[in-house]
């Protein structure tokens, strides 16, 4: 989760100044974590709360709760949530809003470090994303970047997560229009209308970890591509990260960035992740 956390912090200072370039500053003062950072640690405190075997209508409870909690709790230093989600963390009885933005994706890494099978995997993230993305399409994007880590962390080849992305969630992942030179080219926020839906970011996201040399240059390449680059970038680090590990000096100057409530989930996160 924490390559999410990273790909976030990198790419905060260029969501809305957007970069086209690799050989930028890799994390600055101009930095911060934002939205992605804090909903991502809700739903790993979701997982630590609930462990494995968990029912579905606790799962969805559960991440409700810490949604809430870590949503009210840390503004967004460097922007604001979106304006549905704002509304639902002020009301007293929050209701998912059916959005298919790519806020689902954004937030789900930790499910596809913490998953044992597929089947627990598209469990967590259909209840967790059902807290608010439960169009189809949000559901879709937060599965698929979970899968994506899923496979990678129990050693699949990035053609074997390639060719399942291709098949099970965006065909276009095999296609010219996710090459770098395509999307460096052609991609933006406007990008079919709407570079903030999950169908539009999330195989780009992807298709970033793919065309990769290793974790670092994983996240350069999201943010060089445009768009929503702090979202794109975190959903590109999680899978990075469970492919290539985090390089320990990225990780330590990271860290400098996030509050201690964050570190101590991080901690007990991966101390879960790691039992046998």
């Amino acid at each position: 989760m924490l390559g999410a956390i990273i790909g976030d912090i990198v790419g905060s200072r260029f969501e809305f100044h957007n970069t086209k370039h690799k050989d930028f500053d890799f994390i600055n003062d101009f930095c911060d974590y934002t939205d992605d950072s804090i909903l991502t640690v809700a739903v790993a405190k979701t997982l630590i709360c609930c462990g494995h075997g968990a029912p579905a209508e606790k799962i969805f409870k559960t991440a409700i709760t810490n949604l809430l909690y870590f949503g009210r709790k840390y503004n967004n230093p460097m922007g604001s949530y979106g304006s549905a989600f704002k509304a639902w963390l002020k009301s007293e009885n929050p209701k998912p809003y059916g959005s298919c933005g790519n806020g689902a994706g954004m937030r789900i890494s930790p499910v596809g470090f913490f998953a044992k099978t597929e089947d627990e995997l598209k469990l967590y993230c259909r209840m967790i994303t059902a807290t608010t993305h439960n169009h189809k399409e949000g559901v879709k994007g937060a599965e698929a970047v979970a899968t994506a880590i899923f496979m990678a962390k129990n050693g699949a080849t990035k053609e074997q997560i390639k060719e399942r992305m291709a098949k099970d969630y965006y065909p276009e992942i095999a296609t010219e229009k996710c090459t770098y030179n395509y999307m460096h080219e052609n991609y933006d926020w406007n990008y079919n209308g709407n570079g903030g839906l999950a169908q539009n970011s999330t195989p780009q996201a992807i298709a970033c970890f793919l065309i990769s040399e290793n974790f670092e240059d994983a996240v350069r390449t999201a943010v060089s591509i445009g768009g929503d680059s702090d979202t794109i970038a975190a959903m590109t680090g999680g899978i990075a990260e469970a492919f290539y590990k985090i390089p320990e000096d990225i990780k330590e100057l990271a860290f400098e960035y996030i509050p201690h409530e964050f570190k101590t989930v991080i901690t007990d996160f991966e101390r879960l992740i790691n039992e046998k």
